[in-house]
């Protein structure tokens, strides 16, 4: 049957799924009802890269993106747009996202995650029957070490080495791990792109099993990621049914299968040699390197990881060659970058970038700007391995390298923007609060030297921090990096270090005025009632939790500083500008 026209409904998470699908299942209905379910056709798609409420639905061939919230919307796109062939305006969706280049998200929102049909509708495993059919493990190698591209996990390190380690070994049995434990706040990438494009992880993995001699794959995904994990299970038996995974790939005498392993959410599984204890039946700890997995890996068989953004690249470099990959980005870091926008942006989401792209593009081409357009004050990129950015290097090109030399890192593409309402010592002290609960624990510059800086940005945050506390930090989160066993403990320290580089003006603030410019660090501040603004009115009284606030009706009314908790409802609550925080 041949379409004139095609509606995505992009299915989401929790009572968003159940949202989309009833728009989905109404879309049908009322196609039905105008007799034209035979000229257009209404697919599930997975969910799209936009973070808003309301459903997103996509009208092909126009390519016209609306959000849709009820059955009205989905009559007035029906009768107005499908059948009368103009835009529906008042429900356009301004796609800040439309223009990037789209290499690991080329399928996410475009083809129904649950139908491989369409995956190889859109050349899905072409790029694997190439693979065994035409090509050597060498000539694999060598189209990877073209197109330059990294590990998207966060180190950076050359896949195609990698791979080489794993092909040289000599070994009765090698695997293949997809690392999709994401777990760095803010970021869900590799969540989306699993939820979306299952079958491309598949495709990639089990490239690398016939060009490294692997026989066995594993995903390794944090439980809590049920629809990723529906979506490829049902990949999986699709795959298996069509003679994609199992035995005798594609006629061949080829042999490779795919096994889910769920972790607990554990942010240290995330490094290379912890997620392989905790997929053997161990605690998730690190282990001193060398050797590394590449050689010496999962049952101390040769092992290669590749976390899932790293894999989505794989099937597109085989078929356009490493030189099409090569050619976007730059000279040092190929390809480009998925990172997740959060924060205090307007449009929050998955962007998915050309590497060279600046952090000015990012958060005000693509992310819309800072909300109620206040003062851009940080971004924090890498997640807690990370660093903060301020805006003298907004117009930085993001890559590997830049990033580093700012004291940050790209990480698996976490983007956290801040404003001026947000506090750096604050925030040093989040991000750092995670790594403490997060150790392992294993070896002691992390578990000490963690708690030890968490101690002292707590201290400063309460007014009782003193000069001589910066140098203390610097020494100590040098020590972290120089001395923890894995890269999580060693980059713990980054967004403090990045903090003090870029705003130590802010913690000496803290220490010798004993103010939070932010109004974040609540031991440093305190509301009073302004009594030539006070009328009487009595709404901070009856706002306040704990009755800090006395006064009768219609006189000026006064905050008990002894029992107030410094939540800031009488400042909500106050109408007419009468009550102050310092």
């Amino acid at each position: 049957m041949t379409y004139k026209n095609f509606i995505l409904v992009y299915i989401g998470l929790g009572e968003n799924k159940k949202r989309d699908k009833k728009i989905h299942d109404d879309f049908i209905k009322k196609l039905i009802e105008h007799n034209i379910d035979d000229e257009t056709q209404v697919i599930k798609a997975g969910a799209h890269k936009l973070c808003d409420t309301g459903t997103i639905v996509k009208v092909f061939p126009s390519n016209t993106l609306y959000k849709c919230s009820s059955r009205e919307d989905i009559s007035n796109i029906i009768e107005k747009h499908i059948i009368g062939g103009n835009t529906v305006s008042d429900l356009l969706y301004a796609d800040h996202y439309r223009e990037q280049i789209r290499v690991v998200m080329r399928n996410c929102g475009i083809i129904d995650p649950e139908a491989i049909g369409e995956y190889i509708a859109r050349d899905g495993y072409a790029a694997l029957e190439k693979v065994i059919f035409e090509m050597t493990a060498d000539d694999v190698i060598e189209e990877l070490k073209k197109s330059g591209i990294r590990g998207r996990g966060g180190a950076g390190f050359p896949t195609w080495k990698k791979w080489t380690f794993t092909k040289n070994v000599d070994s009765d049995m090698k695997y293949i791990i997809c690392n999709a434990d994401e777990g760095d706040p803010g970021a869900y990438m590799d969540r989306s792109t699993l939820e979306g494009d299952p079958h491309s992880i598949l495709e990639a993995m089990t490239i690398a099993g016939h060009t490294t001699g692997a026989s066995n794959g594993i995903i390794y995904i944090r439980a809590e990621y049920p629809l990723a994990i529906e979506r490829l299970e049902i990949a999986i038996r699709q795959a298996k049914e069509l003679g994609l995974l199992g035995d005798n790939i594609l006629g061949s005498k080829f042999n490779f299968d795919i096994e889910l392993r769920y972790g607990a959410g554990a942010f240290v599984c995330g490094e290379e040699t912890a997620l392989i204890a905790s997929v053997e039946g161990k605690r998730g700890m690190p282990s001193p390197r060398p050797p590394f997995p590449a050689v010496k890996g999962l049952w101390g068989k040769p092992t290669i990881i590749n976390n899932v953004e790293t894999n989505a690249n794989i099937p597109m470099i085989i078929l356009k060659g490493g030189e099409w990959l090569a050619s976007i980005g730059t000279e040092g870091s190929k390809g480009t970058k998925v990172f997740a926008l959060t924060g205090k942006i307007r449009n929050t989401g998955l962007a998915e970038v050309p590497m060279g792209t600046t952090l000015r593009e990012m958060i005000y081409d693509i992310g819309g700007g800072i909300n109620n357009d206040k003062a851009f004050k940080a971004i924090q990129t890498g997640g807690p391995s990370g660093g903060l950015i301020p805006e003298e290097f907004m117009d930085t090109p993001i890559d590997y390298e830049n990033l580093q030399n700012l004291g940050s890192i790209m990480g698996s593409g976490g983007m956290i923007v801040m404003d001026s309402d947000d506090c750096i010592v604050d925030i040093a002290k989040f991000y750092l609060k995670f790594s403490v609960d997060e150790s392992c624990g294993k070896c002691a510059p992390c578990r000490i030297g963690g708690r030890t800086l968490l101690n002292m940005l707590t201290k400063i945050s309460e007014g009782k921090g003193e000069l001589s506390d910066i140098p203390q930090i610097k020494r100590v989160c040098k020590a972290m990096q120089k001395a923890s066993l894995c890269g999580l403990g060693q980059a713990a320290p980054n967004p403090v270090l990045s903090a003090l580089r870029h705003f130590e003006k802010e913690f000496k603030m803290h220490i010798e005025e004993k103010k939070c410019p932010a109004k974040k660090c609540i031991d440093l501040i305190t509301y009073n009632i302004l009594p030539d603004k006070c009328i009487g009115c009595t709404m901070c009284a009856r706002a306040c939790p704990v009755n800090a606030i006395s006064g009768e009706r219609q006189k000026i009314h006064v905050i008990d500083q002894n029992l107030c908790i410094k939540c800031g409802a009488c400042l909500k609550a106050c109408k007419f500008g009468a009550v102050s925080c310092q």
